[in-house]
């Protein structure tokens, strides 16, 4: 029994995109995706005193082996985080509970298909 094996082609695109990628090309486009991010969460953030909404920043980091981008938000109440309260809800002082309310991912989650897509558009240049 025999199995063959035939390329007909080049390897244009495929060298094209190892070089883009060793060049880091699309990582460049993070700071722009961490920017839409954060003008998102801030336009869905619940508003009291605008304070949480304020808060959010976004952080890119680019290792040799991974890019990412990472959401925060750093207003806090004793060292407890705000958007989690708002996010997951909390206790009361008085025994009651007030119901989170599912903010970030319904609002993340057409940023995170953007970003998919554009990202699969530039290494698939």
């Amino acid at each position: 029994m025999a199995i063959t094996f035939t390329q007909e082609g080049d390897f244009k695109n495929i060298e094209g995109f190892l070089n883009r990628a060793k060049r880091k090309d699309f990582f460049k486009s993070l700071q722009a995706y961490g920017q839409e991010g954060v003008r998102a969460l801030a336009a869905a953030t619940p508003v009291d005193t605008g304070k949480t909404a304020a808060s959010w920043y976004y952080e890119v980091e680019i290792t040799k082996d991974h890019a990412s981008i990472t959401w925060r938000n750093d207003n806090s109440y004793h060292s407890v985080p705000i958007v989690v309260l708002i996010q997951y809800g909390h206790a009361t002082k008085n025994g009651g509970f007030v119901q989170g309310r599912d903010f970030i991912n319904p609002t993340m989650q057409p940023i995170f298909d953007s970003i998919a897509k554009r990202v699969w558009s530039e290494v698939s240049k």
